[in-house]
């Protein structure tokens, strides 16, 4: 058999390898970072696999009262409710996030480039971040209600 045929085959033999060993890794990243055993199957898709809730679906854009948003996964506190505010965008918005609370990367995702966040602590996708807030800070975190879990101040 000739180098370039050789060639052709190690290569072909390691895409297909890898083909059929990605759901296998796929699936054991996801399972090594569930920290919250009870996740709901739409959270983990957002989570995990970076999906987005159907805008106007969550209550907690409704949510008014004084407290902290925190990571539905993994309990870290991600923002103060007072840096909510109503994008009229189907999704809970912030203005800023708590320091720390998050790490970011770009996305390029639907033929535009975006900044997607996810939390610090335990790497799982929110939103992202776009520059037409409503303050000084011009920053609008759009993040996905399911991810969030509200506690108010007692």
């Amino acid at each position: 058999m000739n180098s370039k045929k050789r060639k052709f085959l190690e290569i072909f033999g390691f895409s297909c390898l890898s083909f059929v060993l990605s759901p296998y890794k796929l699936l054991y990243s996801v399972t090594n970072k569930i920290i919250n055993p009870n996740l709901t199957e739409e959270q983990k898709k957002i989570m995990f696999n970076e999906a987005t809730e159907r805008p106007f679906s969550s209550p907690l854009n409704n949510e008014k009262r004084k407290g902290f948003f925190h990571c539905a996964n993994c309990g870290a506190k991600l923002f103060a409710s007072n840096a909510k505010f109503d994008s009229h965008t189907g999704w809970p918005s912030f203005t800023e996030s708590l320091p720390g609370a998050f790490k970011t990367k770009i996305d390029y995702s639907f033929g535009m480039k975006r900044v997607e966040y996810h939390c610090a602590n335990c790497g799982v996708h929110h939103g992202h971040i776009f520059d037409d807030g409503s303050t000084s800070t011009q920053k609008r975190f759009c993040s996905n209600g399911l991810c969030l879990i509200f506690k108010p101040e007692s």
